[in-house]
């Protein structure tokens, strides 16, 4: 058995698809999304035949010079409304025991973050992710050859909050790499339990248009605000699922702490979302930029109306206190 040793682990801005590595992993949610669908579509129009794995199976194959990445590894995950965070950790974890008996040779592994594209809390997410590689490297399940990990990330701005991350749990190395090791960090017990007890916790759904313009509005005056209340941050993209995700909506909204929901633009999914929050009687914190942007269902109801992502942010901070002593 060989002993257990630090990996570098860094994360990248780039495109996958573009990335150069020995191995890159993506999952595949018995439907194709975002990256994975975008390498799948790239092998099959240069002639491969990809049979894309079941929930627990894998496809392991050579691009053969179609990808910079030399192989290729597709994890077969639950379908994406059930890819829970103690999921994502069992992905990670996965892929690397996967790759000790097909690519022991391995020394550098491309994989993304998976989560926060379709709603879950992005923090969570990749405590998470990160808490199943370094599962695999503590039960020395993993290449033997491997010395470095990179997350690749396209979007530069979450790219950046998960370095800030990233900096926060992981001792440094050099030259934008961390050390993960078996042995000892100094956020061990954070990824110790990281998706292992994400269903425990409280969380807080937000309804909102999951458009870029509102990326900021989201991720520091609302998902900031939320997380230093001690809650989960999550909100779903209609958009992203294949079928019908009402099911998983539906069950996010009923188990939340409260429901926080942003009526600037007066989008419809934002108002089916806080009428069935309603009718559960679960507790709602409403928002908007423009109070003009309030139709006349809500109008009678209080809102807090922001001018700017720092104000909002210290507006729900007072109201979540002020909330948490109900």
């Amino acid at each position: 058995m060989q002993s257990a040793r630090p990996i570098l682990v860094r994360i990248v801005q780039d495109d996958v698809l573009k990335f150069k590595a020995d191995v890159l992993v993506l999952k595949y949610a018995q439907s194709l999304y975002g990256a994975d669908f975008a390498a799948y579509r790239h092998l099959t129009d240069s002639g491969f035949k990809v049979k894309l794995p079941r929930e627990g199976d894998y496809a392991f194959l050579q691009t053969e010079g179609t990808l910079p990445a030399t192989h290729l590894l597709f994890v077969g995950v639950a379908e994406l409304h059930r890819l829970s965070y103690l999921g994502i950790r069992y992905f990670a974890s996965q892929a690397l025991a996967i790759l000790a008996e097909e690519h022991p040779e391995a020394k550098h592994l491309a994989i993304t973050l998976h989560g926060p594209g379709y709603g879950l809390d992005e923090q969570e997410a990749f405590e998470s992710e990160l808490a199943g590689l370094l599962e695999s490297l503590s039960s020395n399940r993993y290449p033997p050859s491997l010395e470095k990990i990179s997350i690749v990330e396209r979007n530069a701005t979450r790219a950046e909050r998960l370095r800030n991350m990233l900096q926060v749990i992981l001792p440094a190395s050099e030259k934008g790499w961390r050390f993960l090791s078996p042995v000892k960090i100094p956020a061990d017990a954070v990824l110790r339990t990281a998706g292992q007890l994400s269903a425990d916790k409280q969380h807080v759904f937000v309804a909102m248009p999951f458009i870029e313009a509102m990326d900021d509005t989201f991720h520091y005056g609302i998902e900031s605000a939320v997380r230093a209340a001690g809650m989960l941050c999550e909100r779903a993209d209609l958009s992203i699922f294949a079928g019908d995700i009402m099911d998983w909506v539906r069950e996010r909204i009923e188990t939340a702490e409260l429901i926080i929901a942003d009526l600037t633009t007066a989008n419809p999914n934002v108002y089916l979302e806080v009428g069935y929050a309603w009718g559960r009687g679960i507790p709602t914190v409403l928002l908007s930029k423009d109070a003009s942007d309030l139709k006349f269902d809500v109008r009678g109801q209080r809102c807090l109306i922001y001018k700017s992502i720092r104000q909002l942010e210290e507006v729900l901070t007072r109201e979540l206190k002020a909330l948490s002593k109900h």
